[in-house]
């Protein structure tokens, strides 16, 4: 089945060498009807995530040539053999499926899911991989409980600051680490009771007087190396390590006597991939969070956007540090 819209080719970022962003190029490719089990989309806004990052410059290994993007939100515009869950005309969200940097393309069905009212295609492409990452910390890697100390990294992102809003509903007392005092303003305002400005204060220290010498009950850290060791001394006693990230490079290798000695720890490396390998987490994470965002517990920040075309300054802003809150690329044709 398909509508009026249904093409033949498409617009598209692909690389053919990883490495820095200029390895980026726009291109005009082929576009098959959408096979068995999958569904075709145009889509109006795409997301930018660090992970785009780590698969663009050579962190991760991908073969080549390869697209890039993992998330977008659009409407379905043909459907293929085999798919019952969804109609010509729905408006829908994905992630993470490698290929979003595009105006249209096909994806599977089993990794789509159907918008609510009230949740438009920015929204949706802003909040999806970044609210069911937060999902599966905050509520599955370790369940925050009410009256929980929790340090949260890179609070400013987009993931931190979906946190921030997430643990205070769930009763925790949320503190961010950021850079600046502007930024630590702002973290006041999106949940979080306390926030260390890491380029001024001694993050751990800070943090021990926090909690009245204690520590926290989690460390959730998606900056690795730089941060590793002020992490490990802000933990209490039987405190978890969720390391989910390394935008400095991967943290060292952690050892026994290092968690027996700090506390009885425990330290987890968890990717987003395992909690939503079933369709049924998946479906259930991402209602969760259009919850949040409906209810007004969650607002999505959407601080920048760029034409798909300018994808290689959006990648340049993100690597250094100059974006805040959710960034999209924006497919030609929307505005």
């Amino acid at each position: 089945m398909t509508d009026p819209d249904t093409v033949t080719e498409t617009q598209r970022i692909v690389m053919h060498e990883q490495g820095a962003a200029e390895v980026m190029q726009l291109e005009t490719a082929p576009l098959d009807a959408p096979g068995p089990g999958e569904v075709q989309i145009v889509q109006d806004a795409i997301g930018l995530n660090f992970m785009d990052v780590y698969q663009r410059s050579g962190t991760y290994t991908m073969s080549l040539p390869s697209p890039l993007g993992l998330e977008g939100a659009g409407r379905v515009i043909a459907i293929g053999e085999g798919v019952s869950d969804f109609s010509v005309g729905d408006a829908v969200a994905y992630g993470p499926v490698l290929g979003a940097y595009a105006r249209h393309r096909n994806l599977p069905a089993a990794r789509t899911v159907k918008l609510p009212e009230g949740i438009d295609a920015r929204t949706a492409a802003a909040v999806l991989m970044k609210g069911t990452t937060v999902h599966y910390l905050l509520t599955r890697t370790y369940k925050v409980q009410p009256g929980d100390d929790v340090l949260f990294w890179a609070a400013s992102g987009g993931v931190g600051q979906i946190a921030g809003q997430w643990g205070k509903a769930l009763g925790a007392r949320m503190i961010g680490v950021t850079a600046g005092a502007e930024s630590c303003a702002r973290l006041l305002r999106l949940g979080y009771a306390h926030a260390i400005d890491r380029k001024t204060e001694d993050v751990a220290a800070r943090v021990r007087e926090i909690t009245g010498g204690k520590g926290v009950q989690v460390v959730y850290d998606s900056v690795g190396k730089a941060s590793f060791d002020a992490s490990l001394q802000s933990l209490g006693r039987y405190g978890m390590f969720v390391s989910f990230g390394a935008t400095t490079g991967e943290a060292p290798a952690v050892t026994p006597g290092q968690l027996q000695y700090n506390g009885s720890l425990y330290f987890t490396r968890p990717t987003l991939a395992d909690y939503i390998a079933e369709r049924s987490d998946l479906v259930a994470a991402a209602e969760a969070i259009f919850d949040m965002v409906a209810s007004g517990a969650i607002a999505v920040n959407i601080d920048q956007t760029y034409p798909l075309a300018d994808v290689v300054r959006a990648h340049h802003d993100l690597e250094a540090g100059r974006t805040t809150g959710s960034s999209l690329l924006l497919p030609v044709g929307t505005s």
